[in-house]
């Protein structure tokens, strides 16, 4: 069930703005402690992923320390032929990561995870600035100012599924860094409605 906020929040970013939440976030689940996971071999990175150009841009100021942490020429990052204008993007541009050999160029091949958000903990940066918020929030995202599940977990696809926390229990701290803490309130609220509601 879609349902309408009692106002809108913007993301630190400026947009997306969220005025909707798709219920179902709230009562689908997931094994939502990622780096402790021993089954997927990292399948939400396997697709590439899209980020915000001004995302890119702070990528792209640190591409000389990155090129040395990933061995990947920052030429190789994005995919110059996969764009989109988009008004909720900060910049209102997606940019799409490459996918090589079967998953995210920024994917670290030799352990587990994303190489930006590795980086960031190596350099004492906050990995907010370099990771995409669409990675950092899923498996939710957002559209049109509803937020939502990803399309993964409607198509079935979502290797974790099914077992954990709540889809927004799971990102709960990454949308309380983007979106504030009275959002969040809000979100809380209807959290525990439909908690009572599944009892």
């Amino acid at each position: 069930m879609i349902i309408p906020l009692s106002k809108s929040y913007p993301c630190s970013r400026g947009v997306p703005v969220i005025d909707r939440v798709d219920t179902s976030i709230f009562q689908l689940k997931y094994f939502a402690h990622c780096m402790s996971c021993n089954f997927c071999k990292d399948w939400c990175c396997w697709h590439g992923a899209d980020v915000d150009v001004r995302n890119g841009d702070r990528i792209l100021s640190k591409s000389n320390e990155l090129e040395q942490y990933t061995g990947i020429p920052k030429e190789q990052w994005f995919d110059p032929e996969d764009t989109c204008e988009d008004d909720e993007a900060p910049g209102k541009l997606w940019l799409r990561t490459r996918v090589v050999s079967g998953a995210c160029v920024f994917l670290d091949r030799s352990t587990r995870g994303c190489m930006l958000h590795s980086f960031s903990l190596q350099k004492n940066l906050d990995y907010h600035q370099l990771k995409p918020i669409v990675c950092a929030i899923f498996p939710l995202t957002f559209e049109e100012g509803l937020l939502i599940h990803a399309d993964e977990v409607e198509e079935q696809s979502l290797v974790c599924a099914g077992q954990g926390l709540s889809l927004f229990e799971g990102v709960r701290n990454e949308l309380l860094y983007y979106f504030g803490p009275e959002m969040i309130a809000e979100l809380d609220h209807l959290a525990a409605i439909h908690h009572e509601i599944a009892l």
